[in-house]
């Protein structure tokens, strides 16, 4: 899923980046509230980690004003502030979550799909697409109990499928769900991990809908 990250501390965004780059997930890297605000403008996330502590401004301020101009993205606030009155200001503010620094990635990784999710209208974790059984926490699905292996980025765009909730998604939608603002993207790309999914998954689960996009019904 397409993700973006506010945080000014180069080590410890290089640490998040690498752990959900290496999940599938394409990750932005916002060092400040002006790129995060320009990020948030270009781009459709499933998920935003902020930071509170900004170089040119507060997070909380960034945070009430994406709410107030109607923004429901998903926020999560990853933050070294951890007294209960922070806490409370953040998730008063609109955040859908609260971590202190320092967190563990897993568990970060975890309140980020379990958000992503509903957001999507789907909390739920396990789920039947055709005639797969998915575990959308685990990223891992089966068909007649063997596990099929996806890699990351294929995961990535059939779980991307899933949120879409039967809705075509064009191209580029796709291509953003796949790569981030600075990644050079193949012009075909997406048609290829489509067809590496259609051998994968079944030649038919995915559709193409001629000059509109993909779909999973």
């Amino acid at each position: 899923m397409r993700l973006l990250l506010v945080e000014d501390s180069d080590d410890l965004a290089r640490s998040v980046l690498r752990f959900l780059q290496g999940e599938g997930h394409a990750v932005d890297h916002a060092p400040d509230a002006a790129t995060a605000r320009a990020a948030r403008d270009g781009a459709d996330f499933a998920c935003v980690i902020l930071d509170l502590g900004l170089p040119d401004g507060s997070g909380l301020s960034l945070l009430k004003a994406w709410r107030a101009a109607g923004d429901r993205t998903p926020v999560i606030i990853a933050t070294a502030l951890d007294q209960i009155s922070d806490r409370i200001a953040g998730l008063d503010a609109g955040a859908d979550d609260y971590v202190v620094k320092p967190y563990d990635l897993r568990e970060l990784s975890a309140r980020i799909r379990a958000h992503a999710r509903r957001g999507q209208g789907l909390p739920e974790t396990r789920m039947q697409v055709a005639e797969l059984e998915v575990d959308r926490a685990a990223a891992r699905l089966w068909r007649d109990g063997a596990e099929i292996r996806l890699t990351a980025r294929e995961w990535a765009l059939f779980d991307t499928f899933i949120g879409a909730r039967g809705r075509v998604l064009s191209k580029s939608t796709l291509e953003e769900a796949l790569y981030t603002f600075d990644a050079a993207v193949e012009g075909n790309a997406v048609e290829v991990y489509v067809s590496r999914l259609r051998q994968k998954l079944g030649a038919g689960l995915i559709e193409t809908r001629r000059g509109l996009g993909y779909v999973l019904p």
